[in-house]
């Protein structure tokens, strides 16, 4: 056991499950797991007070950040404040997100502190508020992931092969055609039609040589204040990859929140791809594509959980998206 104030005690009683307030995004998303995720959140104050003797730590209420993992604020035994998170089981079986972590150092990332493979289950760094809640206009707020992006962006670490972009093009399209039909055709045929051409054209400009480590979900809620640091933001919960840069770029075209913005939809879209590609000297159409693609995929991941509404909001956004053809017909 690690040196601190719970080497000459008892660790503190464990709680149990009725006292953990866990966010409804986790229990949906565990539950979509059947009995793993079950067991899961029944072992999950097993878990932690298992971490907070071994760490030397003490975890407070879970974050309300997340869908795929319990994050709580804790505090060690020094005083250091830091952030917990345990990875529901089968979420990232290859543990993507620590070798991310671990290959970053700090860099444009949250910094590990420590972590437990086995469990999945990781030690942070604190960071502040996210984006999102700083109400910037949209201008400043791409600038600043763009930024942050290109801090974080790097060669991948070495060891198996993350996943490709051109393997991610092809696993989401035919994702999103198979789950079409059963979540009962959400979005237009021409979409899925669109989404298959956008992913063939993305599979074949995957490029190694132009390839880099991406987070593969860089939005608002994911990038954190981080004061004193180059872009005064870091990123957290990467999903990692070895891509173009325009597949991370494009995550930030598929977030519009819950209510349908007001405006012309495509004239905003094309707007926000326009800054994307100001911001990071992209191509805007390789940007274009992966964005409906992403705005798709995302529109049935909630779909699964149970979100209807922000679902909603990115298969309406991706039906007049694939009407409006190509970027610089838009």
């Amino acid at each position: 056991m690690p040196p601190g104030r719970y080497r000459d005690r008892a660790p503190p009683a464990m709680r149990t499950m009725e006292q953990w307030k866990i966010p409804e995004k986790v229990r949906r998303t565990a539950a979509l797991r059947g009995e793993l995720g079950y067991a899961w959140l029944g072992e999950l104050p097993q878990q932690i007070a298992e971490l907070e003797r071994q760490w030397a730590i003490k975890v407070g209420q879970p974050v309300r950040r997340g869908s795929e993992a319990f994050v709580a604020e804790a505090r060690t035994d020094r005083g250091l404040d830091a952030i917990v998170k345990l990875v529901i089981p089968g979420i990232d079986p290859m543990r993507h997100e620590l070798r991310v972590l671990r290959t970053a150092e700090g860099r444009g990332y949250a910094r590990l502190i420590r972590s437990d493979e086995n469990n999945y289950a990781m030690l942070l760094e604190k960071l502040g508020v996210p984006l999102f809640e700083l109400d910037l206009p949209e201008e400043q707020q791409v600038q600043a992931i763009c930024a942050t992006l290109d801090e974080a962006w790097r060669l991948p670490p070495e060891g198996p092969p993350l996943p490709t972009g051109a393997g991610k093009a092809v696993e989401m399209s035919r994702t999103i055609e198979a789950h079409w039909n059963p979540l009962g055709r959400p979005c237009l045929e021409r979409t899925i039609e669109k989404i298959l051409s956008y992913s063939e054209r993305r599979r074949r400009a995957f490029d190694p040589a132009q390839s880099v480590l991406v987070h593969g979900d860089a939005h608002q809620w994911n990038t954190l204040m981080s004061p004193g640091t180059v872009t005064g933001f870091k990123f957290v919960d990467p999903d990692g990859g070895f891509a173009e840069r325009a597949f991370d770029l494009a995550i930030l075209t598929r977030e519009w929140g819950s209510v349908m913005p007001a405006g012309d939809v495509m004239q905003l879209v094309r707007r926000r791809c326009s800054l994307l590609a100001k911001f990071s000297d992209v191509e805007p159409q390789a940007i274009w594509e992966w964005g409906l693609i992403q705005c798709v995929w995302n529109g049935f991941s909630l779909l699964q959980i149970g979100l209807h509404q922000p679902a909603s909001v990115s298969l309406t956004m991706a039906d007049a998206w694939s009407t409006a053809g190509d970027f610089a017909a838009a």
